[in-house]
Protein backbone atom coordinates (compact mmCIF):
# COMPACT_ATOMS: atom_id res chain seq x y z
CA UNK A 1 0.00 0.00 0.00
CA UNK A 2 1.59 3.41 -1.20
CA UNK A 3 1.82 6.33 1.43
CA UNK A 4 -0.81 8.64 1.43
CA UNK A 5 -1.27 11.11 4.09
CA UNK A 6 -5.27 12.41 3.95
CA UNK A 7 -6.04 15.37 6.43
CA UNK A 8 -8.93 15.27 9.08
CA UNK A 9 -11.00 17.30 10.45
CA UNK A 10 -12.85 17.53 13.96
CA UNK A 11 -16.23 16.69 13.76
CA UNK A 12 -19.06 16.07 15.90
CA UNK A 13 -22.26 14.40 15.68
CA UNK A 14 -24.84 14.59 18.11
CA UNK A 15 -23.31 13.79 21.44
CA UNK A 16 -19.93 12.32 19.67
CA UNK A 17 -17.28 13.71 19.16
CA UNK A 18 -14.98 12.52 16.30
CA UNK A 19 -13.16 13.11 12.87
CA UNK A 20 -13.56 13.46 9.32
CA UNK A 21 -11.82 12.11 6.55
CA UNK A 22 -12.02 13.84 2.96
CA UNK A 23 -13.41 11.51 0.58
CA UNK A 24 -10.48 10.93 -1.35
CA UNK A 25 -9.94 8.61 1.09
CA UNK A 26 -13.22 6.92 0.13
CA UNK A 27 -12.33 6.80 -3.55
CA UNK A 28 -8.49 5.41 -3.52
CA UNK A 29 -9.65 2.57 -0.38
CA UNK A 30 -13.42 1.91 -1.07
CA UNK A 31 -12.77 -1.32 0.65
CA UNK A 32 -11.79 0.58 4.43
CA UNK A 33 -14.83 2.59 4.39
CA UNK A 34 -17.18 0.39 6.28
CA UNK A 35 -14.39 -0.50 8.28
CA UNK A 36 -14.38 -0.30 12.31
CA UNK A 37 -11.63 -0.66 14.70
CA UNK A 38 -9.58 1.69 17.28
CA UNK A 39 -6.83 4.00 17.78
CA UNK A 40 -4.03 3.79 19.79
CA UNK A 41 -2.27 6.86 21.30
CA UNK A 42 1.26 7.06 20.61
CA UNK A 43 2.12 10.22 22.11
CA UNK A 44 -0.05 13.84 22.58
CA UNK A 45 -0.01 14.82 19.17
CA UNK A 46 0.30 11.26 17.31
CA UNK A 47 -2.17 8.15 17.44
CA UNK A 48 -2.47 4.89 14.90
CA UNK A 49 -5.67 3.96 13.80
CA UNK A 50 -5.87 0.26 13.88
CA UNK A 51 -8.52 -0.95 11.30
CA UNK A 52 -10.63 -4.41 11.88
CA UNK A 53 -10.59 -6.01 8.41
CA UNK A 54 -12.47 -9.95 10.25
CA UNK A 55 -15.21 -7.80 11.11
CA UNK A 56 -15.27 -6.25 7.27
CA UNK A 57 -15.29 -9.81 5.78
CA UNK A 58 -18.08 -11.01 8.37
CA UNK A 59 -20.51 -8.19 7.51
CA UNK A 60 -19.70 -9.27 3.86
CA UNK A 61 -20.95 -13.21 4.87
CA UNK A 62 -23.59 -11.31 6.34
CA UNK A 63 -24.56 -8.99 3.50
CA UNK A 64 -24.15 -12.68 1.13
CA UNK A 65 -26.89 -14.56 3.63
CA UNK A 66 -29.25 -12.11 3.24
CA UNK A 67 -29.09 -11.17 0.04
CA UNK A 68 -29.58 -15.41 -0.50
CA UNK A 69 -32.74 -15.84 1.62
CA UNK A 70 -33.97 -12.54 -0.05
CA UNK A 71 -33.82 -14.23 -3.74
CA UNK A 72 -35.01 -17.70 -1.91
CA UNK A 73 -38.14 -15.68 -0.98
CA UNK A 74 -38.96 -14.46 -3.98
CA UNK A 75 -38.67 -17.36 -6.08
CA UNK A 76 -40.33 -19.37 -3.79
CA UNK A 77 -43.34 -16.31 -4.68
CA UNK A 78 -42.80 -16.66 -8.07
CA UNK A 79 -43.61 -20.49 -7.85
CA UNK A 80 -46.30 -19.88 -5.51
CA UNK A 81 -47.61 -17.10 -7.28
CA UNK A 82 -46.91 -17.27 -11.37
CA UNK A 83 -49.85 -14.87 -12.14
CA UNK A 84 -48.06 -12.22 -10.22
CA UNK A 85 -45.19 -12.09 -12.50
CA UNK A 86 -45.00 -9.29 -15.09
CA UNK A 87 -43.21 -9.60 -18.08
CA UNK A 88 -39.75 -7.15 -18.54
CA UNK A 89 -40.77 -5.76 -21.91
CA UNK A 90 -37.93 -3.99 -23.98
CA UNK A 91 -40.16 -0.71 -23.18
CA UNK A 92 -39.34 -1.44 -19.45
CA UNK A 93 -35.78 -1.43 -20.70
CA UNK A 94 -36.30 1.63 -22.90
CA UNK A 95 -37.80 3.78 -20.24
CA UNK A 96 -34.90 2.44 -17.54
CA UNK A 97 -32.20 3.46 -19.80
CA UNK A 98 -33.93 7.15 -20.40
CA UNK A 99 -34.16 7.52 -16.99
CA UNK A 100 -30.69 6.72 -16.37
CA UNK A 101 -28.87 8.52 -18.94
CA UNK A 102 -27.71 11.70 -17.67
CA UNK A 103 -26.71 9.71 -14.39
CA UNK A 104 -23.32 10.06 -13.47
CA UNK A 105 -21.85 7.66 -10.76
CA UNK A 106 -18.68 8.57 -8.45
Amino acid sequence: MTDKIYPIAHAKIGTQDGFRLPRAFSKDYPNLVNASGYIEVLSENTFLVRLDTEEMENADETESLMLSLFLDFLMKDAIKNPSKLIPYTQEMSDEMDDLLADVELD
